[in-house]
């Protein structure tokens, strides 16, 4: 098993050493594997900053309890929530489609 950080940062010595071991057909799963990482590490940013949103807003809910004006920001928490939960489902079906 290869390191993910090592091949990001040494994709052409991990193609090298593919060819010397005569496994020249696989050398194009080189370039996926680092195409899916950037995805994953994008949809994961994404997945980040949503659930910063979210505790951004269960905050304001907190405030907004006082004063009777709840409603409102608990459907966007909800909603936000719903969206992280779409990012993480496809992070997972992605990493098991990596490890095939």
């Amino acid at each position: 098993m290869i390191d993910i950080k090592f091949l990001r940062e040494n994709p052409d010595a991990v193609r090298e050493n593919m060819k010397k071991k005569f496994q020249d057909a696989k050398l194009t799963l080189v370039d996926e594997v680092i195409a899916l990482d950037r995805e994953s590490r994008e949809v994961q940013q994404e997945a980040d900053d949503l659930r910063s949103k979210r505790n951004k807003i269960s905050k304001e809910i907190g405030a907004l309890m006082a004063q009777g004006k709840k409603k409102r920001q608990w459907r966007k928490s909800r909603k936000l929530k719903k969206e992280q939960n779409v990012l993480q489902n496809w992070k997972k079906n992605k990493k098991k489609s990596m490890n095939r």
